[in-house]
């Protein structure tokens, strides 16, 4: 099926009411991953300042995350139940009521690097240079960013290209474990402090990997393709083959 005849099916139903309850859940969807995003940038600025008051921001708005998964996946499941979809329609519902449970488990991460900001308060004092962090930091924000993107625009190519930039989180995350695994054994008095660091940049890493999924979804959505068990520098060509 060509990308026009792709395009050209998403939205058009005989139904109009149809035709609403598909989008009002892609916005659900979107509001979502907004969400998520959200409480990951709060979450590092939390750690990296030190403000306990943003971190148990973070935590709270856990419970907002939970309860959209919860509805968005009753609402999947209603409409299936309702209208029957086939076809591109199921896929997409499916496709949504998977990836929800994807961005839930950013929010879990990002609460878990906001526990880390509250622990670590009473090692930080006047430690203001989260080096470590920081490239890492705004890698995985791009790929979250571009994984939702793709989403919202259904776009195949573009949730390849973020499959296959979590190679570049993944060599990051190997290069600052080894950095943090020499400072702990250069300096004992680090150990507390780095060990936490080590699980914030777990949750880093993480959470690109789960970005990585929602992407995935977007290629069955669209295609009916699941390469979710396909090696990320296979993916392309796997994309590019059932397309043809």
């Amino acid at each position: 099926m060509s990308k026009k005849m792709e395009k050209q099916q998403i939205g058009k139903h005989i139904s109009h009411k149809f035709n609403e309850e598909i989008e009002d859940i892609r916005n659900q969807f979107l509001i979502m991953g907004g969400l998520v995003e959200q409480q990951l940038a709060d979450a590092v600025e939390a750690l990296v300042t030190g403000n306990l008051e943003l971190a148990e921001k973070v935590i709270q708005s856990d419970t907002d995350v939970n309860n959209l998964e919860h509805d968005i996946d009753e609402s999947c499941l209603l409409i299936i139940a309702k209208r029957q979809p086939a076809a591109f329609d199921l896929r997409l519902l499916i496709a949504i009521s998977k990836a929800i449970t994807e961005l839930e488990r950013v929010g879990d991460q990002a609460k878990r690097i906001a526990d880390m900001a509250i622990k670590l308060e009473e090692f930080n004092k006047g430690y203001t240079d989260f080096h470590e962090l920081k490239h890492l930091l705004e890698l995985v924000r791009s790929i979250l960013n571009g994984a939702l993107d793709s989403f919202a625009r259904l776009d195949v190519e573009s949730a390849v290209d973020v499959v296959l930039r979590d190679k570049d989180v993944d060599e990051e995350y190997i290069s600052i474990f080894r950095q943090l695994t020499l400072s702990m054994m250069e300096d004992s008095r680090n150990i507390k402090r780095t060990l936490n660091i080590m699980n914030a940049i777990r949750s880093l890493e993480r959470i690109s990997d789960h970005a990585g999924n929602v992407c995935d979804y977007v290629i069955y959505a669209v295609q009916g393709l699941d390469v979710r068990h396909i090696p990320d520098d296979k993916v392309k060509a796997a994309v590019l083959g059932h397309s043809a």
